[in-house]
């Protein structure tokens, strides 16, 4: 809702006068975002009686670089709105044919959006903080617990003290109680956002804890909370959240942070094999 409400500000321009024109896009725009953000400029412009230049100068005049800008702000909108009947309408009227290319062509443009956009800076900064921490805490709740656990999984392997917060206890908050500024908590969460995974970032902020979020957008509640966020393509074409892109930002992360502690992960590695092999964790082909 204060996203919305932003974009309410932004639309009204209360402090320019507004053409007739600007007047029928805004208005628009406002009543129908999830319309808009599926239109370009010159469907919306259509829509609204004027010209494809005078809704890209519009987008210009909201302080966008131009109608692009906008348009993906309003998608962010919509995701961040959207219920799960809504989702799931949003695979209209798909032919069984058609879901295996779509996906997977959604899912490739989501890895190609994410890396075209990513902030190495950041990335770097971010494997950085982990290196460094005392503690970390991963976080991912609902839709992004499985994203949580692999990173868990992985960063266990190569750094001694690291916790995932599973929500086991009956209250999260409890698991990161002594949570403080030496530590990291590293939350992922995308559309529809958890509320309980806002309310232990402000938890940890206020703890003096370095906050790394990942996310969808600029748009999201999580990047605003954050010190770092390291934002991921998700947009989707049905009810199941596309999680192709922030596994593989993960997976870059892991890699990122196991290269930097290469000579004793080669010792750990070798223990565990050891472990593994005398415990017969995973099938032996030799043995078949």
């Amino acid at each position: 809702m204060q996203d919305h409400m932003r974009l309410i500000e932004r639309l009204s321009l209360s402090d320019k006068p507004l053409s007739k024109g600007q007047k029928r896009i805004a208005e628009f725009i406002a009543l129908h975002p999830e319309k808009a953000g599926s239109m370009t400029a010159a469907m919306l412009g259509s829509q609204c009686g004027v010209s494809e230049s005078t809704v890209v100068r519009f987008a210009v005049a909201l302080g966008y670089e131009g109608y692009p800008e906008l348009q993906e702000k309003l998608r962010s909108l919509v995701r961040q709105q959207l219920t799960a009947e809504q989702r799931f309408d949003l695979m209209g009227t798909m032919g069984p044919e058609e879901v295996l290319p779509t996906v997977l062509k959604n899912d490739l443009q989501n890895m190609r959006k994410t890396m075209e956009e990513l902030s190495r800076k950041d990335f770097d900064l971010a494997v950085d903080a982990l290196l460094h921490a005392k503690r970390i805490y991963v976080m991912g709740l609902r839709s992004s617990a499985p994203l949580a656990q692999f990173l868990y999984h992985y960063l266990h392997q190569i750094l001694e003290d690291v916790v995932l917060v599973q929500n086991t206890t009956g209250d999260v908050l409890e698991e990161i109680e002594r949570i403080g500024p030496e530590d990291v908590l590293f939350s992922i969460s995308f559309p529809r956002y958890s509320s309980r995974t806002l309310e232990c970032v402000r938890f940890a902020r206020q703890n003096g804890a370095k906050i790394i979020g990942m996310t969808d957008g600029e748009m999201s509640p999580l990047k605003e909370l954050s010190h770092l966020c390291l934002l991921a393509h998700t947009d989707m074409i049905g009810f199941v959240d596309s999680l192709a892109a922030p596994l593989s930002l993960i997976n870059a992360l892991v890699i990122a942070i196991g290269m930097s502690r290469r000579g004793e992960l080669e010792e750990h590695f070798k223990r565990l094999e050891g472990i593994w092999n005398a415990h017969s964790v995973y099938i032996d082909n030799a043995h078949e």
